[in-house]
This record gives C-alpha cells, sequence and structure tokens, in this order.
C-alpha cells in the first residue's frame, strides 16, 4: 500500500509540472475533446438506450488497449526500469504502478464517461444504482490494465522484425478503421448493434446494473488475471531489440551520394521504427482506401496509394532527429550530398509500392486514371522535397537509436513536437500537389505532363533548400539534438512567455482551421470528384450537383485564411511578448 501511494504522488507531482509550458496547448486541447465525447456518453446514458451506449464502450475499451500502442507506447511517465534497484517483487511493482496509472487527465475522461452506469442504473432502481458504484471502478481498472498488458505485448513485439511489421499492420488497420468510422456506422444503421457486443467485457458493467451480479465477478476476476499478466511483463527485463547477428555485407559506392543512398538503404531495412513507419503508413493507406468496400463502394480504392505516400510522408518526416547526434558525420563531410542522397533513399523505399497500390486500386475501380497518374508523381516529388527540408527547418530532438532501449518506437521525448511536424508535413505536402490535382479534374489526360513537372520541381527546389538550410546551420542542428533546445542566440521568441489565454486562444483558432480545410475541403474533394451523395457530415455532398465543387473551394480557402490569421494572431503575440516596452510593462 505504501508502494502504491508513493508512486501515485510521483505521478502526480510529474503531472502537476508537466501541465505548464508547451505542453499545456495540446493537454488542454485533448482534455476537451475527451470531455465533450465522456459528455456525448453521458447524454446516451440518460436516454436509455442501452444497446448503443455498450456498443460506445466498447469503442472505450478498444481506445484504451490500441490507443497507447498506435501512440508508440503509451504513457512513460513512470517507467519499470526507474525502479529496477529497489528490489520490488514483480506483484508489488505492478500495484504500483497501477495506482499511479490512475492518476493522470485520461483516466479521468474515462472515469466521466463511466459514470453513464450510474446514470442508467438510477434509471434502473435502486439495486442498480449501487451495483454501478463497483461497476465503475472495475470498469475504468479494466480500461487502465488492458492499456498496459497491451503496452507490454508491443514491447515484446518490438524485440523483432516480424514483430514490428506486425505491429505496424494491426495500428495502421486500426487507425484507418477509426478514420472511417462512417462506413461501420452506416453498417449498423442498415444491420443495427451485432449482438456479440453486449457479451464483450467492456458491457459486463451494463449487465451488472441490470441483475446479472456473475458479470460484476467477472469483471473483477479479468482485471486480476490482466494484473498478473502485467506483473509477469513488468518482470522481464528491459533491453534493446537484439540485432540478428548476422555479418553485414560492405557498401559498396563509387560516389559519396550514392553511400549515403547504400547507407539509408539499409536502415530503411534493419531500423525496427523505420520498418513500423512503412509498414503502419502502406497499410493505413490500403486499409483506408478498402474500407468502404464493406458497403459495396469502390470509390475510395485509388487513393489508397496517395494516402498511403502523405502517411510516409508525415510518420519519416523528423529524419535528422531519428539519426540522433549522427549529424557529426554529415558535418565532417558537408559536400556529400547527404540531402539528395536521402532524397534518393526515401523515393526507393516508398515509390515502388505507391506506384504498385495506386494502379491497382484505380484498375479494380476503373479510374479516375487521369487524376492518379497526376497525383502520384506529384506527391512522391513533394513528399521527397518537403520531408528533408522540414527534417532541418523544423527538427524536434530525437532519442539516438542505440539508447531507445525496450521501446524502439519512442523516438522523441517531445511528443507534441513530433505530432505537431506531422500534421505541417500532411498540410504541405497535399496543398503542393493540389494545383496539378485541380487541373487534373478539370482537363484530364492533358495534366499528367503538369503532375511530373509538379513532382521534379518540388524534388529538385526543395531538395536544394534544404541542402543550403543544412550546410549552413548543422551545427546548430546538432546542438539542438545534443541539448534539447535551440541555441541561445538563435532561439525566437518563445510562446511560453504569452499569457496562458491567449495561447489557448491560438491554439483553438488552429483546430478550428483544420475542420474547413481538411474534412470538409481536402476530403470532401475526394467525395465530390467521385460522385458521392450525402456522406456523413461532407457538407458538399448534400448539395447540388452546382454548388458542390464551390462549397469544397470554399471551404479550402476558408481554412487557409484561418490558418493564416491564427499564424498572424501568434507571431504578433510573439512579437509583443518580446518587445522590452510591452515585457515590462506593469500587470493591468
Amino acid at each position: 500500500m505504501a508502494v502504491a501511494l508513493t508512486l501515485a504522488r510521483m505521478k502526480a507531482t510529474l503531472l502537476r509540472h508537466s501541465l505548464r509550458g508547451r505542453q499545456q496547448p495540446m493537454t488542454l486541447t485533448g482534455l476537451t475533446i475527451g470531455l465533450l465525447l465522456a459528455g456525448g456518453t453521458l447524454h446516451l446514458a440518460a436516454t436509455g438506450d442501452l444497446e448503443l451506449l455498450a456498443a460506445v464502450y466498447a469503442l472505450w475499451m478498444l481506445g484504451w488497449a490500441l490507443g497507447p500502442v498506435a501512440m508508440g507506447g503509451g504513457d512513460e511517465t513512470l517507467k519499470p526500469e526507474h525502479f529496477a534497484l529497489l528490489g520490488l517483487k514483480p506483484h508489488r511493482q505492478a500495484t504500483g504502478l497501477l495506482a499511479a496509472a490512475f492518476v493522470g487527465l485520461a483516466p479521468l475522461v474515462s472515469l466521466t464517461a463511466l459514470l453513464g452506469l450510474l446514470v442508467s442504473g438510477i434509471r434502473q432502481d435502486l439495486a442498480g444504482a449501487l451495483a454501478a458504484v463497483p461497476a465503475i471502478i472495475l470498469q475504468l481498472a479494466l480500461f487502465v490494465l488492458l492499456s498496459k498488458v497491451a503496452v507490454g505485448l508491443l514491447r515484446l513485439a518490438l524485440r523483432s522484425r516480424i514483430g514490428a511489421v506486425a505491429a505496424g499492420v494491426i495500428n495502421g488497420a486500426v487507425l484507418a478503421a477509426l478514420c472511417q468510422i462512417w462506413v461501420f456506422l452506416a453498417l449498423f444503421d442498415q444491420h443495427g448493434i451485432p449482438r456479440f457486443v453486449a457479451y464483450l467485457p467492456s458491457s459486463w458493467g451494463l449487465r451488472s446494473i441490470r441483475g446479472d451480479y456473475l458479470a460484476l465477478a467477472g469483471l473483477a476476476l479479468l482485471d486480476l488475471l490482466l494484473l498478473a499478466v502485467w506483473a509477469g511483463l513488468l518482470a522481464k527485463p528491459a533491453v534493446a531489440p537484439p540485432t540478428s547477428g548476422r555479418p553485414r555485407r560492405p557498401i559498396t559506392a563509387t560516389t559519396a551520394q550514392g553511400a549515403i543512398v547504400a547507407r539509408e538503404l539499409r536502415t530503411w531495412s534493419r531500423d525496427l521504427a523505420r520498418n513500423y513507419q512503412i509498414v503502419f503508413a502502406l497499410c493505413f493507406g490500403i486499409c483506408f482506401g478498402a474500407t468502404p468496400l464493406l458497403l459495396g463502394w469502390p470509390g475510395m480504392l485509388p487513393y489508397a496509394g496517395p494516402i498511403f505516400i502523405l502517411m510516409a510522408a508525415g510518420m519519416t518526416v523528423n529524419l535528422y532527429g531519428a539519426d540522433g547526434t549522427a549529424l557529426w558525420l554529415t558535418i565532417t563531410n558537408p559536400d556529400g550530398g547527404d540531402v539528395r542522397g536521402r532524397q534518393r533513399a526515401w523515393l526507393a523505399a516508398v515509390g515502388p509500392a505507391a506506384t504498385v497500390v495506386t494502379l491497382a486500386g484505380t484498375a479494380i475501380a476503373g479510374g479516375p486514371w487521369p487524376l492518379m497518374l497526376v497525383l502520384l508523381p506529384a506527391l512522391l516529388g513533394a513528399a521527397a522535397g518537403l520531408v528533408p527540408l522540414l527534417a532541418v527547418y523544423g527538427l524536434v530532438p530525437g532519442i539516438d537509436p542505440h539508447k531507445r532501449g525496450a521501446n524502439p518506437l519512442r523516438l522523441s521525448d517531445d511528443n507534441s513536437g513530433l505530432t505537431g511536424l506531422t500534421y505541417l508535413t500532411l498540410a504541405l505536402v497535399a496543398a503542393a500537389a493540389a494545383p496539378a490535382a485541380l487541373l487534373a479534374l478539370r482537363y484530364g489526360w492533358a495534366a499528367v505532363p503538369v503532375g511530373l513537372v509538379s513532382g521534379l520541381l518540388c524534388y529538385w527546389g526543395l531538395g536544394l533548400l534544404a541542402a543550403q538550410r543544412l550546410a549552413a546551420r548543422a551545427p546548430e542542428l546538432l546542438h539542438a539534438m545534443r541539448t534539447g533546445r535551440k541555441p541561445p542566440a538563435q532561439a525566437a521568441p518563445r510562446l511560453p512567455a504569452l499569457p496562458a489565454r491567449a495561447q489557448n486562444a491560438e491554439w483553438v483558432g488552429f483546430a478550428l482551421a483544420a475542420v474547413p480545410l481538411f474534412p470538409q475541403g481536402v476530403v470532401a474533394a475526394f467525395f465530390v470528384a467521385d460522385g458521392a451523395e450525402r456522406h456523413t457530415w461532407f457538407l458538399a455532398t448534400y448539395l447540388r450537383q452546382d454548388l458542390r465543387w464551390p462549397t469544397v473551394i470554399g471551404m479550402i480557402v476558408l481554412g487557409l485564411v484561418m490558418f493564416g490569421a491564427a499564424w498572424h494572431r501568434k507571431r504578433r503575440s510573439a512579437a509583443m511578448a518580446a518587445s522590452p516596452v510591452i515585457a515590462n510593462s506593469p500587470p493591468a
């Protein structure tokens, strides 16, 4: 008991300090979204639709089980290896870490959603209300323990290349299914909620408030079983993934750039993190395009390849940060063509699979061939140019590969920085290929050369800018990776110097701008191009034919204007905070 209380207090202290600074806006955004979802769950419980409520709790359980896995290892505030020298027995260590796991914003949000059990119990009768109290506790423990066991199993799997590939396949498929949730909602609307949902562990709390007390006992036994499994996983030493032990073929190249290409291709084939990234992106693209086949609609299949390219660019954008302090090798050979070599290797790793998936999906769906033949080179060139450019301009300090320990997917301690860089990459790659795609929609086959020229220009021009930036600022980048911060002379005015209200307002502005730009603009354009009608919440598909494309274009323009306004506000606020007159003025 003392160990559990001590670890819970440690977690609370660390959480209190982590809510300050640059982590605060993203944390508050996630908390707001979580509380909105929890409020929707409570509203559903108040309406009395227990069948639908069981399906919603199944989604909460799925989020707890697979969410931390998809994020690359979940919460690592308190790691088991931190307490390796204390000599704690596995069951005591597991119990203490479990108590600490209940301290956090995610358990708080889930607890709010699980209060729907109490609401349903009160609507039932007094016995149902009394049974809801232990059901809430046991259900929350089930969510947390499922998360811990899933992360523990992931770490075991990631000690081999097969495990990394399997994790990429599973996580890519799950994320694609969540992004295409409208397909499953449509299936439920047609066929109803599957009967097996009522028998999942996520529904046992609901069954207990209706008088099935064996379900309550089953929850308790399942929690104890998961706790025992987690204790066994904690007992396994946290070691780095072993190497294959096979002799490595020497790199043979006649030029410095050829050596860089060979080195990068070897890294793509051997690094478990890159194995995971490329398989995750490929599986996400294929599953995203194939999921609407459940409704008999093949219209998304041609876009599986372009979506794979976008996701691969977003996953691999932190090229130099992922290499860690190995940048000093590049500094010693500044004329070795490092950027061009990485561009060629990236195209060799992504291009063939993207081409096969795009052509196969287009052939199965029967078109649209001009648009796909334009998008493929335009997106590949834009991604190959923007990935190294953003890697040197927006570098996020990473963990050296030999220091990743038992979790090779944890590439950086700055998860918010990586997330922001990923979203920026997705937006810029899509925007770079958008003009060629619009010409293809307008002029058909005549726009195919435009896609080729667009891709080549992005590859050459953006790569040139990246090479110039790397040559001019390589020492500063190395300093950032070694220390985790920019040199004082190069540091820009920091957003945390602003008042908390201003920071949150700017983050809300960026979040709201994404709604018209991506779902109502870019994604809706795909549906409108395929002639889809009345698709879930995409506004343009509900309008007349002559109003659809103007609505899509208007949404994209509105999103870009909102992004620009939020960015202008951010720069102006940063300039005001950096001004000595304003910074030193007394508070009002």
